[in-house]
C-alpha cells in the first residue's frame, strides 16, 4: 500500500485506488488520519478522477483538514440551523463567525476582538504544556485580526479533588495534579507574556475524571480601520511565515483532539505542542507594528493542523489557490520529512500575506524584533494548492476539496425522561447545610487560583476578579477593563453550571445564558456580545449528540430572543473515555459595555438596605442544595429571553437613577450563598427582616440579583422596580458581624473561614 517515491528524500505514494474498504481503514489507522470509511472513499474517488494515487503528505493534509477539530463536520449543520443569527440585526458587529475571532464595535474609533477555545485532550495528558499552549493559541486568534490582546479568561473543569488514588481509572491522572499543572501553565504563560487573566471558573464534577476540560478565552482591541482579515488579499501576494521554528511537537494534534481518550493516550505526548511565551511577546509587537504600518493584506495563526490548514484556509477564503515551497520553512530539528513539516503544530507561528513590494519592509521589522520570518510561497488564481520541496512537486489538490470537507447531520436520540420529581427535603439543621454549601469547592473561594495570575498587568483592570478589603476580598460577577483612553469599559464574565446541563441540557444552557447576562448587568454594563465553547462527548453516540443539539437550541433561543449576537465560538467533541463522558459543558464568555468606568458596581456589602430583585421559585434541579442534601431533582430553573430582557433594562435604568452600594447575582446556593459572599468583602454582616424557609434560602431560580442601597432610598428603589412590573422587595439590612436569616445564624468569620478553605484545603 505504501511505495517509496523516486525523489531524494522520504516521500511515499499511497495506493488508494486499488485498496479495499478494509485496506482504506488500515491506511487511515496506520497514518493516524482519524478518517472513517466514508471519508476515505471520498478521497479515493477524488484521486481516481485525477488518475493517480496520493502522496503521504496529501493524505496527512486531508486528515488534518477533515478532522472534527478543524472542520466541525458534526456540529456545523446544527449551529447554522439553531444558533448562527442574521448579523444585520446587530449594526455593532463588524465580523462574526467567518474569521478566527469575532470583531465588535467598541466606540467610534475602536473595536474589540473576542474568542474562546478548548485545549482539553492535551491538558489531560500534559496539564502544564497543554494549558500553556491553549493560552498561546487563543492569543494568536486575537492577534491575527490585528488586535492587541488585553485580557484572558480560563474556565476549568475537573473531577473532585478528594477522590482517592485507588478510585482513579487506569491511565488517569489525579485531579489535584491536573488542576495544579493547568493553573501553573496558564499562570506562567499569561504572566510572562504580560496579559492579565481576569475571569474564569473552576468547577468539580465526577464526570471529568478521565477528561478534564480546559477552556481559554481572550479579548483584544484594535482600531476599526486596522482590522486584518484571516485570508489572503490578492493574487500574487507572498506567504510570509513568522515566529517560532517548526518541529515535531504537535504532530497529529487535531486528530488526537478528534477522538476519545484511552489508556494509551499517554503515548500521544508528541501531539501536545510546546509553548514559548518569551517568543510570543516580541511576536505580538512585531505583528502589531506591521498592522499599524499597513504592510500586510492578511494574517492567520498556525493553530490546529499547522501549515496544512492555515495556507488552504487563507487561500480558500479569498477564492485563490496557493504555491508553497516547503524547504523554505525554518526547522527546529534535522531529518523532518515533508509531511511532518506540513502538519506540525509547533507554537508561536503566524502566517502573513504581503504584497511583493512590501515584503522587504515586513522582513526588516521581524528581524528588528529578533523573530524569524521567511517567504514560503504565494497565492495563485487557479484554486489549487501545490507544494514543492527541493524542486519536486509533492502535492497538488483543489483547495475546495481540502477545505470544503464533509458535513454530517448526525442522528440524535433523546435520553429517557426522568422519573417524577421527588419531594424536596427540608433541612433538619439549616446551619449545617449552609456551611456545607458555602465550603463546597464549586462555591468556595478560588483565590488560590486567582492570586497566581497577574490580573492587573497593563494597569487597565478597573474592577478585579477579587473585590473588597485588601487580602480579604470576595469574588465579583464580572471584571471590567479600560481598553482605551476614554472612560468607556468592557465588562468580562464567564458562565456555566454543568450540574444544570447534566440534569437538563436545554434548560441548563438557558440558565448559563441567564447567568452570563446577570453577571454583566450586576456590574452596571450593557450586554453586548458573547462567544461559546461547546464541550461535549462523542457525537457519533446519539445520546451525546442529543445533549449538543438541545444545548445549541437553547442558546439560539435565548440569544436571538434577548437580542445579543454570538460572534465566534468553538466546538470540542469526543470528551469522554470508556469510563465516563463529561457533563454537557457549553461555556459562555460574555462582554458588556460600561459607559463610564467610574460608575461600576462591586459585589460586597458596605452597610445599607438589602433587596432581592426577581422571583424565587421551588426549582432545585442540578442545585447545590440537592448535592449537599443527597437527593436528585430534575426541575432545572426555567427562564425566558423576554423576562431576562425586561429585568436587564429595569436594573440598568435603576442604576442610572439611583446610586447603589453593591450588586451580586444569585446563582449556586441561592440567596443564602449570595448574601454570605457579599458579607465577606468587608466583613459586614446581614440581618433578615423575616423568617426565610429553605426555598427562599437555597433555590437557584434564574433572573435574580441582590442589591444593596442606602436606607433612605430603599423604598423609592423598590417602588421604581415594581412600577415596571418587576419583582423587588426589601429582605433585610447589612450590618453587624453575624449572618442572620432568622432560620439560622452564624458569625461572618465562621462562614468566611469555611468559604476560604473549601477548595484550597485539598491543595496544600
Amino acid at each position: 500500500m505504501f511505495k517509496r517515491a523516486g525523489v531524494p528524500f522520504e516521500l511515499y505514494e499511497v495506493d488508494l485506488i486499488k485498496s479495499s474498504d478494509e485496506q482504506l481503514l488500515e491506511i487511515s489507522e496506520k497514518m493516524g488520519l482519524g478518517l472513517n470509511l466514508h471519508e476515505m472513499k471520498l478521497i479515493r474517488e477524488y484521486f481516481k478522477t485525477k488518475g493517480r494515487n496520493p502522496f503521504d503528505i496529501e493524505l496527512q493534509s486531508l486528515g488534518q483538514a477533515w478532522s472534527e477539530h478543524c472542520c466541525y463536520k458534526s456540529s456545523k449543520y446544527f449551529l447554522k440551523r439553531f444558533l448562527i443569527d442574521d448579523f444585520s440585526r446587530y449594526p455593532h458587529v463588524i465580523s462574526a463567525i467567518k474569521e478566527d475571532a469575532g470583531v465588535v464595535e467598541f466606540d467610534d474609533k475602536y473595536a474589540y476582538v473576542i474568542k474562546i477555545e478548548s485545549h482539553n485532550h492535551p491538558s489531560a495528558i500534559e496539564p502544564y504544556g497543554g494549558a500553556a499552549t491553549g493560552i498561546g493559541g487563543i492569543i494568536r486568534d486575537i492577534l491575527c485580526m490585528g488586535a492587541k490582546p488585553i485580557a484572558l479568561i480560563d474556565p476549568l473543569f475537573f473531577a473532585e479533588l478528594d477522590i482517592k488514588y485507588e478510585d482513579l481509572p487506569k491511565g488517569t491522572k489525579h485531579p489535584n495534579y491536573l488542576l495544579s499543572g493547568v493553573v501553573a501553565g496558564i499562570r506562567d504563560y499569561g504572566n510572562r507574556v504580560g496579559i492579565p487573566t481576569v475571569s474564569g471558573c473552576v468547577f468539580f464534577d465526577r464526570s471529568y475524571i478521565t477528561n478534564c476540560i480546559v477552556n481559554v478565552g481572550c479579548i483584544g482591541v484594535v482600531k476599526k480601520d486596522k482590522v486584518v482579515p484571516s485570508r489572503a488579499g490578492n493574487v500574487g501576494d507572498l506567504f510570509v511565515l513568522v515566529g517560532g521554528k517548526t518541529g515535531r511537537d504537535g504532530i497529529h494534534g487535531v486528530t488526537f483532539a478528534s477522538a476519545e481518550l484511552s489508556e494509551k493516550s499517554e503515548e500521544e505526548r508528541g501531539a501536545v505542542q510546546l509553548g514559548n511565551p518569551i517568543m510570543k511577546e516580541p511576536l505580538i509587537h512585531a505583528c502589531l507594528e506591521v498592522v499599524e504600518m499597513g504592510l500586510i493584506t492578511g494574517m492567520k495563526d498556525l493553530g490546529g493542523g499547522g501549515l496544512s490548514c492555515v495556507v488552504g484556509e487563507m487561500a480558500f477564503s479569498a477564492g485563490f489557490g496557493a504555491e508553497i515551497y516547503l524547504d523554505k520553512v525554518p526547522l527546529k530539528e534535522k531529518g523532518m520529512v515533508p509531511w511532518e513539516i506540513w502538519v506540525s503544530e509547533s507554537q508561536e507561528r503566524m502566517m502573513l500575506t504581503v504584497k511583493p513590494e512590501k515584503v522587504d519592509e515586513v522582513l526588516y521589522i521581524f528581524q528588528k524584533w529578533d523573530i524569524p520570518a521567511s517567504v514560503v510561497g504565494k497565492t495563485t488564481n487557479d484554486k489549487v494548492l501545490r507544494i514543492y520541496y527541493n524542486g519536486y512537486k509533492i502535492y497538488e489538490i483543489d483547495i475546495e476539496f481540502i477545505v470544503g470537507a464533509v458535513e454530517y447531520c448526525r442522528n440524535y436520540i433523546e435520553k429517557p425522561k426522568k422519573p417524577v420529581e421527588p419531594e424536596i427535603p427540608v433541612p433538619k439543621n439549616y446551619l449545617e447545610v449552609f456551611i456545607k454549601m458555602i465550603s463546597h469547592p464549586n462555591v468556595a473561594s478560588k483565590e488560590w487560583v486567582i492570586r497566581q495570575y497577574d490580573h492587573e498587568v497593563k494597569a487597565s483592570t478597573v474592577l478585579r476578579p477579587l473585590q473588597g478589603k485588601i487580602n480579604y476580598e470576595t469574588h465579583g460577577d464580572a471584571a471590567v477593563i479600560k481598553p482605551t483612553v476614554s472612560n468607556r469599559g468592557l465588562a468580562i464574565t464567564t458562565a456555566i453550571n454543568p450540574w444544570l446541563t447534566k440534569a437538563d441540557p436545554y434548560w441548563g444552557t438557558a440558565s448559563a445564558f441567564d447567568e452570563m447576562i446577570r453577571n454583566l448587568v450586576a456590574v452596571n454594563s450593557r450586554p453586548h456580545s458573547f462567544v461559546d465553547c461547546l464541550n461535549f462527548g462523542n457525537p457519533e453516540k446519539p445520546d451525546r449528540m442529543w445533549e449538543f443539539v438541545e444545548s445549541v437550541k437553547a442558546l439560539g433561543w435565548m440569544a436571538k430572543g434577548f437580542g445579543i449576537p454570538c460572534v465566534s465560538g468553538n466546538v470540542s467533541f469526543y470528551n469522554e473515555t470508556k469510563y465516563s463522558a463529561i457533563a454537557p459543558t457549553p461555556t459562555l464568555f460574555g462582554v458588556g459595555i460600561v459607559e463610564d468606568i467610574t460608575n461600576v458596581n462591586d459585589s460586597f456589602f458596605k452597610g445599607g438596605t438589602v433587596l432581592v430583585v426577581g422571583e424565587t421559585k421551588k426549582e432545585f434541579g442540578g442545585s447545590l442544595y440537592s448535592k449537599v442534601m443527597g437527593f436528585e431533582s430534575y426541575e432545572v430553573p426555567k427562564t425566558s429571553p423576554e423576562k431576562l430582557k425586561l429585568y436587564t433594562e429595569g436594573l440598568l435604568e435603576s442604576f442610572e437613577k439611583f446610586k447603589v452600594n453593591a450588586c451580586h447575582d444569585i446563582s449556586e446556593g441561592g440567596i443564602a450563598v449570595a448574601i454570605a459572599e457579599m458579607c465577606f468583602g468587608l466583613g459586614v454582616g446581614f440581618k433578615a427582616l423575616g423568617l426565610f424557609d429553605f426555598v427562599e434560602l437555597f433555590s437557584e431560580s434564574n433572573t435574580r440579583w441582590i442589591v444593596e442601597v442606602k436606607e433612605k432610598i430603599a423604598d423609592r428603589y423598590v417602588d421604581f422596580i415594581n412600577k415596571k412590573g418587576l419583582k423587588c422587595k426589601i429582605i433585610g439590612y447589612s450590618e453587624g458581624e453575624k449572618i442572620d436569616f432568622k432560620t439560622f445564624r452564624c458569625d461572618v468569620i465562621e462562614a468566611e473561614n469555611a468559604w476560604r478553605g473549601g477548595m484550597s484545603k485539598y491543595l496544600f
